[in-house]
This record gives C-alpha cells, structure tokens and sequence, in this order.
C-alpha cells in the first residue's frame, strides 16, 4: 500500500489496495490515513460491486442510512446521489460536510463512481483541521467553548432549498425534523486534533444569538474554512472511490456537466458523539 498526497494539506491517494478484499491491518492503515488527511482517494477499483461496497463498509463498522436521497432497489444501504442529464440542479453542490445535523454525526461516507460526464464533475474536500490551525489566536479565543446549532429543515424540506428546484421531487423525507448542538472547536475523537466544526450549509447560528448575530463570526470562519491551501480536488474516473472523515472535512460536488448525467453510490458510517 503506497500513499500520495493529493493536495499539501489535505488528502491522499492509495495505491496497491483492492477495497473489496481490505481488511485487517489494511482497513487500520486506511482509517488512520482518512482520520489524518480527511480524504482518500482509491483508483483501479471496477471490482467494488455494491456487494462489495456494503460488505466494506460493515467491515469498517456501522451504516448510517441516508433520510434523503433515493436508495437503490435492491441495497437500501446505498444512497443514490443522482443528477439527471435534463436536471440542472445537483446534490452537495455548495460546501457542507455530511449530517451535521444529527445529534451523533456520521463518521464519513464511502463514495463510489457509477456514471460520470464526459468532464466536469470533480469533488473537492477542505481540511478542518488545517483551517483552524490558521486562524488568529484572537479569533481561536473568541470561539473557544461557543456551540452551534445545525439543521437540515431548510434544505430538505416541503418549502426547503431543493423544493424549489428539479431535484426536489427525486429527493425523500420532507416531513422530517431535525437539530443538533455541537461544539464550534471539536477534537477528533481518534486523532484528538482540533477541527473547525461548522458548515454553511447545515449550521443556522451559533447558540445563544440569533441567526443575524451569529453570521458575521460564522462567514469569517467559512471564508478561513475554504481557503484554497486547506482544499484538494479529485476528479472522477471509471473505478474511483473516495472515502472521507466528515469531522475533519468539507467537500463541495462541482456542477459543470449540464446535458449530461452524473450517478455515485454512498454509504455513510456510523459516527460518535462529538465534544470539545
């Protein structure tokens, strides 16, 4: 098993690993990688069958089952994330990192390219740990013991973001509620590295203050959170599999393939509790 980094801070790709056979020292030597670099990047791997997929993913331990997106027929497992070659909308187009809005986060997600564009398309991931450790110490201050809170009721619902798009009808549990507080500084619970813990997507405010006293502190970490040195970007091929760490990362689906059709199978894992 070798590793390259993709980007100086952020990711890695392995090589000399088949995913569907990994286990072991092998599925250690992944985990550590993925807590540490946020990202990795696996190539070559036709043979990751969504038997495969689910299999790997029990290896690495609990599957947490997507409450929005379109599950496939035969493995309930697996969340569709789809766009249409007539759609214009896509999924996860702005930067989040996946369900922040539960009360205990999933650790990550196992994506898998099923049918991808002529070009266009690529993922990009942001190191949370990197981006704290860049901030002033003046601003590390301000936010030490802060919560925020986070939901998905302002995308995902009737009246939500996705509602008001073409995507909106492919997409599941409208009716759902959710929320959670975490902390705005959470230590990785492996690494016990510091991650900056918000994202513009699902985080509403910080607790305490209202949504409009909360954005001008929550925009100046969002803008240190997506500085270009904390991110790297893959794009996709035929047999690529990406595995993220949601605690220490962002990531952002780019949306530049419009005629044609994009389709990655995901599988989320269970998570831990988060603290400061």
């Amino acid at each position: 098993m070798e590793m390259v980094a993709l980007a100086p801070k952020c990711g890695v790709e392995i090589t000399g690993v088949s995913l569907a056979e990994a286990g072991g020292a092998t599925l250690d030597a992944i985990r550590h990688a993925i807590y540490t670099h946020g990202i990795a990047l696996f190539r070559g791997q036709e043979d990751f069958t969504p038997q495969a997929h689910i299999a790997f993913a029990r290896r690495w331990g609990g599957i947490d089952i997507n409450n929005y997106f379109p599950l496939t027929d035969e493995h309930p497992e697996i969340a569709v994330v789809r766009k249409r070659a007539d759609q214009v909308t896509n999924i996860g187009g702005g930067w989040h990192t996946d369900h922040s809005y539960d009360q205990v986060p999933a650790m990550g997600s196992i994506l898998v390219a099923r049918t991808l564009p002529p070009s266009g398309g690529d993922t990009l991931w942001a190191h949370m740990g990197e981006a704290y450790d860049a901030l002033p110490d003046d601003l590390k201050t301000e936010i030490e013991g802060l919560e925020a809170y986070h939901t998905a009721d302002h995308i995902y619902d009737e009246g939500g973001l996705y509602a008001q798009t073409d995507m909106g009808g492919d997409l599941r549990g409208q009716a759902l509620k959710t929320g959670a507080r975490h902390p705005i500084v959470i230590r990785h619970p492996q690494t016990g590295r510091k991650l900056l813990y918000v994202n513009s997507a699902f985080t509403v405010n910080i607790v305490g203050r209202s949504r409009e006293e909360s954005l001008p502190l929550l925009q100046k970490l969002y803008a240190a959170a997506t500085a270009a040195d904390n991110t790297c970007r893959v794009a996709w091929e035929p047999g690529s599999v990406a595995i993220w760490d949601n605690r220490t990362t962002w990531h952002l689906a780019m949306n530049d393939y419009q005629g044609h059709a994009r389709e990655m199978h995901r599988i989320t894992l269970t998570g831990e509790p988060l603290a400061a």
